[in-house]
């Protein structure tokens, strides 16, 4: 469980990033729950942006998304939200406050 001041501090490195992947109208497949799994392990925090096509709420994929690959909803904004997991095997990139 992440702190607030943790939260905080991973929303403010999230206003840097753009989005890694895009939501359509396909909504959330197998294959796109693996590829942001292989990203979220290589990069720790992502965005992801659903698109307005899409007619699954943005909210929901969020939580779907990280219940599936068991990491953390840092922050939903609108049609976007932030995604955080910490590394099992390997030293963390990013050190939490």
């Amino acid at each position: 469980m992440l702190t607030s001041k943790q939260r905080a501090y991973l929303r403010g490195l999230g206003n840097e990033l753009d989005p890694v992947f895009q939501i359509g109208k396909g909504g959330l497949s197998e294959e796109m729950i693996e590829q942001l799994d292989a990203v979220l392990e290589a990069r720790e925090l992502i965005k992801v942006k659903v698109l307005k096509s899409c007619l699954d709420d943005a909210g929901e994929l969020a939580d779907e998304i990280a219940q599936a690959l068991d990491c953390h909803v840092v922050q939903k904004i609108g049609r976007s939200f932030l995604l955080y997991r910490k590394p099992i095997d390997e030293e963390p990139k990013i050190q939490l406050p």
